[in-house]
């Protein structure tokens, strides 16, 4: 079970602190809504180490997370900014998300798997800065998910998609949560997307969460 507990953050000048309390269960989806500015990318970076919180505890089953860094901590995180490397080819970038300690047959494997789940048969030998918007997501996501952490932390992760790879992406996202027994934590603007996937749902308003 992931439980944040009294998570307190304030920036500077920031009157009131933001206070965070929610909880995840594996196999399940988490869901944040709430107006820009109420504070969701900062707990985002609060739960990947990012920022450090003033008070409050991020607790795995048993484990506090706030004392490690962000490289040591249990998780993945897709951004909406996609974060790839538009050098490289998109299967480099999705090769990314594997151990260094894998034999190349093994991870060449493994990125194919990744590509197809996602919709980019034949795409992996193309550079990213060749690709689309959504291309670009879906491969961010393909490599997010290869990482196959207990936590997975998704920021508006299909904003760049149309319609219809939304929906196969949002069922691969539901499938892989549920057979991982990830703890998955979703904020998204859209109410499509908060409806077809959390088991919880909780709206951020003023620095606090309430669950709906």
């Amino acid at each position: 079970m992931l439980r944040v507990e009294g998570l307190s953050f304030a920036y500077p000048g920031q009157a009131e602190p933001y206070q965070f309390s929610l909880a995840a269960a594996p196999g399940e989806i988490t869901a944040i809504s709430g107006a820009s500015g109420s504070g969701k990318s900062t707990l985002l970076d609060l739960l990947s180490g990012f920022l450090a919180p003033s008070a409050g505890r991020i607790d795995l089953d048993g484990t506090d997370l706030v004392p490690l860094p962000p490289e040591a901590r249990p998780l993945s995180l897709l951004l909406q900014g996609q974060s790839l490397f538009d050098h490289l080819r998109t299967d480099s970038n999705v090769r990314l998300g594997l151990p260094a300690k894998i034999t190349r047959r093994a991870a060449a494997e493994q990125v194919a798997a990744a590509l197809e789940s996602v919709g980019l048969v034949g795409l992996g030998a193309q550079v990213a800065s060749t690709l689309s918007g959504g291309q670009k997501q879906r491969a961010a996501l393909a490599r997010t998910l290869l990482r196959n952490r207990p936590i997975l932390l998704l920021d508006e992760p299909f904003s760049a998609l149309d319609d219809a790879t939304r929906a196969t992406i949002r069922d691969l996202v539901r499938d892989l949560t549920r057979a991982n027994g990830w703890h998955t934590v979703l904020v998204s603007h859209h109410a499509d997307d908060v409806v077809a996937l959390a088991t919880r749902r909780y709206r951020l308003q003023s620095g606090r969460l309430h669950e709906d």
